[in-house]
Order: structure tokens, then sequence, then C-alpha cells
């Protein structure tokens, strides 16, 4: 026992004494003179020296793609930028040693320069990558805002432009409903005035006759000396006893059509929206190769709507294509047996700048079309007073308006206290004796359900 306890007090003498006789790595650290992590900021491409208070002897840099660096002097080190990034400089001499981080940041590019030209009193700041341009910073106006984003396209083409810049006093809402309000009328007036004189079979003295200035129907001859009548027009007069008759044409008409469309749309700043109210209607056409088949394709009608809204502080850019599109069997064809209606369309595309609730008139047409024919016999339609009786005349005037007017307006989403109640019938849709549940034995219903009236 007494063997032991003289191993542990030796052995702890020995540890004491062997610890007082190492220095401890703090005073090492002190001893060869290292200092804390300096700081060296500098940007891509540039060069800065750094100057040290002791002789340099050896360096070190973690990756001199980034930054390198040159004793050009006992006591001075060039350090050269050359891409983004942070690494570690260290430097010895004269038993010290100096640990620097050397901050490498993004260049001044030609575009930002010419920012700072153009625009000396705003902060703008740009970020280049590989396929975009980020700015951002502070503006004074919304003008401002654009007229940097237009700068920054004309530099970049290529690139696309990210406009993050602020204005002050800019709505916070990003999404945009755009209101379309497509009105058009259409007025027609015709008038058309004629007459056609025959007489029958027998007729007067065994005379058979027709006057006609052929530009309304008029009562054709068959081989047995007969009439044929394709069209009694408005009036027609006959006498049995001279057999002697006339058929006039006298007619006016008035039409008046009235078309409105309002179609809504919401969409999130930068991005697309399309809307379509209407059908398709089919098209065949030949497919190729030798079978010759028939195919079909279908092509689109109705209210469409596709507008691309961007929010620019407190303006908003639009491109907006608006179109209002209808069958017309009228002007179509007739192909394999197949009738294919013409489309009757009313478009229009174009970019325009407006604040929340303004309205713009995008498009607007008056169309006014007249057509007068006259026909009339020669030398008959010369007599004074009853030469009109041997005339014809046919008046159509047509006037067509059509306005198409946009409005857009910065929306936010409804909180579940502001949804509007949809439209629905003041009566249930089946009594409440029909319901199934209260016909079971104990009770039952629909849970968390209003009670029905």
């Amino acid at each position: 026992m007494r063997v032991i306890h003289r191993l542990i007090v030796r052995n702890a003498i020995i540890a004491a004494l062997a610890a007082a006789a190492l220095p401890s790595t703090a005073a090492v650290a002190h001893a060869q003179g290292q200092a804390a992590a300096g700081r060296v900021e500098l940007t891509t491409g540039r060069s800065t020296v750094l100057t040290t208070e002791f002789d340099v002897t050896r360096i070190a840099v973690t990756n001199p793609a980034i930054a390198d660096a040159t004793v050009v002097q006992p006591r001075e080190i060039l350090i050269d930028g050359k891409a983004p990034g942070t690494i570690s400089l260290i430097v010895w001499g004269n038993g010290q040693r100096m640990q620097y981080d050397l901050v490498v940041g993004q260049p001044i590019t030609p575009l930002e320069q010419q920012l700072k030209q153009l625009f000396p009193a705003e902060t703008i700041n740009v970020a280049i990558n590989a396929d975009a341009v980020v700015l951002s910073g502070r503006v004074s106006s919304t003008d401002v805002m654009l007229r940097a984003a237009e700068v920054t396209r004309a530099a970049a083409p290529k690139s696309n432009v990210i406009n993050m810049l602020t204005v002050p006093g800019a709505n916070g809402s990003k999404q945009v409903m755009l209101q379309v309000r497509f009105a058009e009328v259409n007025r027609r007036a015709i008038t058309e005035v004629g007459a056609s004189f025959f007489t029958g079979i027998a007729g007067y003295k065994n005379w058979t006759g027709r006057t006609t200035t052929q530009q309304f129907p008029a009562p054709d001859f068959d081989n047995d000396d007969g009439l044929v009548f394709s069209d009694f027009l408005n009036l027609f007069l006959f006498n049995n006893k001279y057999n002697v008759g006339t058929l006039i044409k006298a007619l006016k008409q008035k039409g008046y059509f009235q078309s409105l469309a309002e179609p809504n749309l919401i969409a999130y700043d930068g991005q697309e929206a399309s809307f379509l109210a209407g059908g398709e209607f089919p098209v065949p056409f030949v497919s190729g190769g030798s079978s010759n088949a028939i195919s079909i394709q279908f092509k689109e009608f109705g209210v469409r709507l596709k507008f691309r809204p961007t929010i620019a502080g407190d303006l908003i850019r639009l491109h907006v294509a608006p179109e209002v599109s209808s069958l017309d069997f009228n002007n179509g064809i007739l192909l394999e047996g197949f009738r294919i209606p013409a489309v009757t369309a009313r478009r229009a595309e174009t970019e325009v700048e407006l604040r929340d609730g303004q309205s713009f008139a995008i498009a607007g047409l008056i169309n006014n079309e007249t057509q007068n024919d006259t026909a009339s016999l020669p030398i008959l339609s010369q007599i004074p007073i009853i030469g009109a009786l041997f005339k014809s005349n046919a008046d159509r005037k047509e006037r067509t308006e059509l306005l198409v007017i946009v409005t857009p307006r910065l929306v936010r989403p409804l909180n579940p206290d502001e949804v509007p109640p949809l439209p629905t019938l003041p009566g249930r849709f089946l009594p409440a004796i029909d319901d199934i549940g209260e016909q079971l034995q104990g009770g039952g219903g629909v849970a968390d359900a209003p009670a029905g009236k």
C-alpha cells in the first residue's frame, strides 16, 4: 500500500512540473505575434496594397482564382481581385503571423455606371447573373422606375430584367383585375321602290306584254303564253276584264342591333391570363397522304380576352388583346357536304398605361356604308309624270359603331366574412319531408348545416 501511494504522489508531482514548464496555446500564439483576423474589401478587376508592421517572409491564399497576393516590398503586399467571393490570406514574418479575410465583390458594370450618370440622385443597385438583370433600390417616382427598366432592357436585350425598384406610396397589391367592355351598335335602313306591268293570255285586244327593269322579280311567260309568278312583291293588282296587272315593290326597312360584353379577368403582376366565353365549331380539312382522309379541326369563337399586367409603382402597364367573334353562315362555304361558317371578328391589341380605376378607350370604329342602285327603261322613264312608273330604285344604308374600353384595378383576395352570397332561389330544392335523414329511427340529418326554412 505504501508503494502504491508513493507512485501516485510522484506522478502528480511530475505532471505539475510538466504543466509549469510547457506554455499554453494562448501563450504560444501571443509569443508568435498572431493577430485577430482583418478584413480587406476590393472589387473584381481591381487591386489594392496591404501594408504590414513587419517584414513579410511568407504568404498563403486559400483560392488564387478569387484573389491573388504578391509581396512587392518587405512590408507591402499587392492583392488582385479576380472573381467574386471570400477567401483567407495568411502572412508570416519576423516571428509573427497575421490572417485576413479577402472579400471580392461584383465589379461596377457599365450599366450601373450609366444608371448612376442618368439618375445621380437615385439609389439603384444592379445585380447581374447568367440569365437576368435585377434592379433593386428606391427611387423617387414611377417615371424614374420605368425609365431605369427601359435603359436596362436596351443595354441587356437578351436578359430577363427583374424590376424590384420601389416607389414611395406604391400599392402593395400584385394582382390586377381587368374590366373590358365591348359596345357595338349597328343601324340599317333600306328603301326599295319599283313596278312591273303585264297583260294576260287573251290580253286587251289580243295584246300580251310586260315591262320590268329586272331589278325586282317580274312574271315570266311559259310556252303556252301563260304567266309564272316567282314573287308578288308588296302590291299585286290585276284586272280580270282586261287581263292587265301590275307588281309593285314599295318597301322601307329599318334595323337596330346592339351587343354588349363585359368580361373580367384577374392576373398576377407580369403573368399573362386568358379568358374565353363562347365555343368551338368544326372545320374539315383534307389530311396529307394518298388516302385524302378528311379530318376535323375546331376553331374558337366568342368573347376572348388576353392581357399581361406590369405594376410599376402607382401605374399599371397593360398588354391587352380583346376580341369578340361570332359565326356568319351567310358568308360561309359548302365543302364536301359540310357547311363551314365564316367568322365575324372585332379585335384589338395594344399596350396602355393607367392608374388604378382609370379607363381607356383602346379601340373605336365608326363604319358607314351607303349603296344606291337605280334602274329604268329608256325613253319611257323620261316621260313626264308617268316616267316614274318605269323606274326602280334600291337605297341601302348601314352604320356600325364599336367601342372597347379597358379599366384595370388592383385587387386583393377576399376574407371569409367579405365573400358575397351567391344568387339563389327563395325556395328550397326539396321539401324537408323528403330528407332521408329525418325518416331514420332516432333522427338524422346533415351535420353543421343551417336549419331549413
